[in-house]
C-alpha cells in the first residue's frame, strides 16, 4: 500500500490542477501545481517542511533554556536587592 501512495498522490494533485484549469482558475492551478512540486521534490531528497520547523524550534527552545537560567527569575536573589537599599 505505501508503495501506490506516491502515484496515487500524483494522480490526485494531476487531476485538481486539470479540474481548475477547465474552470479557468489558473492561481489555484498553479497553488496545487506548487504543492505537487514540493511533494516530488520532498519524495526524492527526503527534505520537508517539518525539518525545518524542528530546527526553527530547537534553537528557540535552548535560547528560551539560557535567558531562563541567566536572566530570569532563578536568577533573582533578594538579599542582593536589600544590600542596595541599605548599605
Amino acid at each position: 500500500m505505501e508503495g501506490l501512495m506516491f502515484p496515487a498522490t500524483l494522480l490526485f494533485i494531476g487531476a485538481v490542477a486539470l479540474m481548475f484549469y477547465k474552470s479557468n482558475s489558473m492561481f489555484l492551478m498553479g497553488i496545487t501545481l506548487a504543492i505537487g512540486v514540493y511533494v516530488i521534490y520532498s519524495h526524492n531528497t527526503g527534505v520537508t517542511l517539518t525539518d525545518y520547523k524542528n530546527e526553527a524550534l530547537e534553537a528557540i527552545d535552548e535560547e528560551a533554556g539560557y535567558t531562563k537560567e541567566k536572566k530570569g527569575i532563578g536568577s533573582y536573589d533578594p538579599q542582593k536587592q536589600i544590600d542596595s537599599v541599605n548599605p
